[in-house]
């Protein structure tokens, strides 16, 4: 037999779908199939956030009713360093302006979330071995990328036609309100590239969520930097480090400042420059997944031994060499949020000075200790809820064991369920707890340095940090009841911690009954926080933990291993 006999024979034997469609053959099949995982998380999430400039529409219009009331707002803000870092350039004093300005956190939201989706549906395929599986059918190689990015992407564009559709009931211009959906929907289109490009980088996708969530930190701390040091007008060119907020993705889309077109400054064109920055990001993703083998990252992994040392002999130092890598990230990422919190806290009084209504606000938020403690429990409370995602990762990082098959062979040793559980639930307890007395040191050290009285302020930052530590442990002891009872609804660990965050940012704003704003732990640790912290609530939150966390670990005793 001849080679010219032998390759129609291999021809033959190739699926026809690889003959014919090359690369992206079967992409609407699975297209059809992350819109399927996906069916409950993602309405939920892009129908939440593009809703959400409702309840700012109704804060800002209960706190400044009239137009006076806002020119001023909007004046005193303006030069307030705290609100400048939190949400970004105030460019006037319009109700639609104020709505934008408020959700400057939004792109970010939209960004971690389009990062996180990609991700799970392209690297986090792989890793497990459903890419493999999927693609000795009639699956072309770049077609899970394809489906991945066209599945967030439209999600995106469905928050960007919610939030169109929300501010133009509020009688708000037609044209600010696509634009306002356009910038939010721009900044998840860009990081589902970039998350597109990571995914082709490294093996795991933890690390490619790590790399990811670097770029978006370090975007979002450019754009911090720039707006504090460029121009507070949007015609203006900007100054200083005013570049930041150019060459920043997070920046770069608030640059179209959706209700500026009064004074000719709405820039229509930025969108250009995100279409540009978006079909690069892809088309660079595209040539990355044709060069690499499945399954492999371009960048190469790096070997261990061939023997473990006696580092590695208990479960708790395999949990070390299994979290140290997440752990000092997010000890960097506190430290530095520390950094910035405590810059801009001596900013709040001169916010809230000519405006009896809003410093009122603060003091319920807070308590009873000032407006310093009001920033302090506010800004805790945010931490709180990042600490529990932390705390809920760390928990989960059990299932990733479980479900690879790791857990097995840990379990065929002389270690137990319960000791073998308790090597990661170390790191979830104490992580969090250390990361946030972290921050709230920081931020108190930082804070006094400026302000005078240095071991004061800094004792107040830990103590505000420590209170929300108990709503931290019911979260990530949630997540180990429903891993211990229900491994399959693992899923719902992640969809408590968006209701509590849910709550915390839009529960106020729409007058939501108490017995819903106390469904969220951490309702309860904001309100413990001041000058006399309340000892009751947070008490009651560590029994709820406890029992929690018992549950959790009977389950885990009883039920099969693995249960997937």
């Amino acid at each position: 037999m001849t080679t010219t006999d032998i390759a129609p024979a291999r021809e033959r034997e190739q699926p026809p779908g690889r003959r014919r469609g090359g690369g992206l053959t079967g992409t609407g099949a699975l297209v059809r199939l992350v819109a399927r995982r996906d069916r409950l998380l993602a309405p939920s999430w892009v129908y939440v956030v593009g809703i959400l400039p409702l309840s700012f529409a109704v804060t800002f219009h209960d706190l400044y009713p009239t137009a006076a009331d806002r020119a001023r707002f909007a004046a005193t803000s303006a030069r307030n360093g705290t609100f400048t870092a939190l949400y970004g350039r105030l460019s006037g004093s319009s109700l639609g302006e104020l709505i934008v300005w408020r959700g400057g956190f939004i792109p970010v939201v939209t960004g971690l979330i389009s990062l996180l989706v990609v991700i799970r549906h392209t690297r986090a395929e792989e890793e497990a071995g459903r890419r493999e599986l999927i693609g000795s059918t009639a699956v072309g190689r770049q077609a899970g990328l394809a489906a991945a990015l066209l599945v967030a992407f439209a999600a995106n564009l469905g928050v960007a036609l919610i939030t169109a559709v929300a501010l133009s009931l509020r009688q708000l211009p037609v044209a600010g309100a696509i634009a306002t959906g356009l910038e939010w929907a721009s900044a998840g289109w860009i990081f589902a590239g970039v998350a597109a490009v990571v995914a082709q980088l490294t093996t795991g996708a933890g690390a490619a969520r790590g790399i990811g969530g670097v770029v978006l930190g370090v975007s979002y701390a450019a754009r911090i930097l720039g707006d504090r040091g460029g121009s507070a007008t949007p015609g203006g060119s900007g100054g200083g480090l005013g570049w930041l907020s150019w060459i920043s993705p997070i920046g770069l889309v608030q640059r179209v400042y959706p209700y500026a077109g009064t004074s000719g400054a709405q820039r229509w064109w930025v969108f250009a420059v995100v279409g540009a920055l978006v079909a690069g990001l892809v088309g660079v993703a595209f040539v990355l997944c044709a060069r690499r083998d499945l399954g492999a990252g371009l960048l190469p992994d790096r070997l261990g031994p061939a023997v473990a040392g006696p580092a590695l002999g208990s479960p708790v130092a395999l949990a070390w060499r299994l979290h140290r890598g997440l752990l000092a990230g997010w000890l960097t990422g506190f430290g530095l949020l520390g950094v910035v919190f405590g810059g801009v806290a001596s900013g709040v009084a001169d916010l809230v000075g000519d405006n009896p209504s809003l410093r009122d606000v603060l003091q319920r938020i807070g308590g009873r200790a000032g407006l310093v403690d009001a920033y302090l429990a506010t800004i805790m409370s945010i931490l709180g809820l990042i600490a529990a995602g932390y705390a809920i990762q760390a928990v989960l990082r059990l299932r990733a064991e479980e479900a690879a098959g790791r857990a097995e062979p840990v379990l065929a040793t002389a270690v137990g369920r319960l000791r073998w559980a308790a090597g990661h639930l170390i790191f979830a307890c104490l992580g969090p707890a250390v990361a946030m007395l972290l921050a709230g040191a920081v931020t108190g050290l930082v804070y006094g340095a400026g302000a005078g009285g240095l071991a004061r302020e800094t004792g107040r930052g830990v103590v505000a940090a420590a209170t929300q530590l108990p709503a931290v442990a019911v979260l990530a002891a949630a997540a180990l009841a429903v891993f211990g009872l229900w491994p399959r609804l693992w899923p719902a660990s992640w969809a408590a911690l968006i209701g509590c965050l849910l709550i915390s940012l839009v529960g106020s704003g729409l007058n939501l009954d108490h017995w819903l704003l106390d469904v969220s732990p951490f309702t309860h640790t904001t309100r413990a926080a001041g000058g006399a912290v309340s000892p009751l609530p947070l008490v009651v939150l560590c029994l709820l933990a406890l029992g929690f966390g018992a549950a959790g670990l009977l389950g885990l005793r009883r039920r099969d291993v693995p249960s997937f």
